[in-house]
């Protein structure tokens, strides 16, 4: 399987000339990773992780497109569908999904974990947030640390930098989930000095669990 990272949350996933695409946000180059899509996966409702227009264009430009959400996400987008001039079929192509459960699609396999987003402030409300494995394989935990139970994860994408998070945090996730394979997601708010401090720990603490991580530029690509 192909993952190519975009900027910040947002992976694009390629096999057998199907694509899957997961967390086209705001802060992504969502139209690209959009493009030619088969599925998409959404974590959860803050925009630097689903960017809106770009979704419901690519369903109204592409009649097999199907999108995957929490149900208030799913439920959001197809009352916008609904209210618009869109074909009847685009709401249909809209589903919720609900963590401890499993559904195939474009010819992928995915499971759903997880139920809620991590804190980020008590006076802050906490939404839905769905974490997605896909082919057993690559695990997009949107912006938690839920670690998938009874499952030996191969890639995991792990959540770098958030405003509800600490190195520590993200050091113990790694570890948790044991993964031969890392690489970064969330990412956008870091400069390059913050950066080096977290993966730099991450890289070395990982090691020692059998994780090694790999830093992927905007656009990169590599073979899961």
């Amino acid at each position: 399987m192909k993952l190519t990272k975009y900027t910040h949350a947002c992976v694009r996933l390629e096999k057998e000339k199907r694509v899957l695409v997961l967390d086209p946000g705001t802060f992504s180059e969502s139209d690209e990773a959009l493009a030619g899509a088969d599925a998409v996966l959404v974590t959860h409702e803050h925009n630097d992780h689903i960017d809106r227009p770009a979704v419901l264009a690519a369903l109204r430009s592409n009649p097999a497109l199907e999108v995957f959400a929490p149900a208030g996400v799913a439920r959001a987008l197809a009352e916008t569908v609904q209210h618009s001039e869109a074909p009847a079929d685009v709401a249909a192509r809209i589903h919720d999904v609900e963590p401890g459960s499993t559904f195939d699609v474009a010819g992928f396999s995915v499971q759903t974990f997880g139920g809620q987003h991590a804190l980020i402030h008590a006076q802050i409300p906490v939404v839905a947030n769905i974490g997605y494995l896909v082919d057993g394989n690559v695990f997009h935990p949107g912006d938690s640390f839920v670690v998938p139970d009874g499952i030996e994860v191969q890639t995991l994408l792990v959540p770098i930098h958030a405003p509800w998070s600490k190195v520590g945090e993200v050091v113990d996730f790694v570890i948790s989930v044991r993964a031969p394979k890392a690489f970064p997601v969330h990412d956008g708010l870091l400069n390059e000095l913050g950066r080096g401090i977290v993966e730099g720990h991450v890289t070395r603490i990982g090691a020692r669990y059998g994780t090694s991580y790999t830093r992927l530029a905007t656009r990169e690509s590599v073979e899961v």
